[in-house]
């Protein structure tokens, strides 16, 4: 996917989520970890749940809640 096509999604909220394929970790797109990963480990997720079923857990930094419900056995 292209950078244009890739913001484009973006601005048209079809991509909502971003994660690291090699950690398998998911979060916001504004995450400051998030925009800190190697280009070659992104992949973007259009919703969470898209995100859980691909067996992804959320970002302790950016999704302190949903990381803390994960931990605990709760998703």
């Amino acid at each position: 996917m292209s950078d244009n096509d890739l913001w484009s999604k973006i601005k048209h909220h079809k991509i909502r989520f971003g994660g690291n394929r090699k950690l398998k970790i998911y979060g916001t797109l504004s995450c400051k970890s998030g925009k800190k990963m190697k280009r070659e480990n992104r992949v973007f997720f259009s919703s969470e749940k898209e995100a859980v079923v691909n067996v992804y857990r959320p970002c302790g930094h950016c999704m302190k809640v949903e990381y803390k419900k994960w931990k605990n056995g709760f998703i």
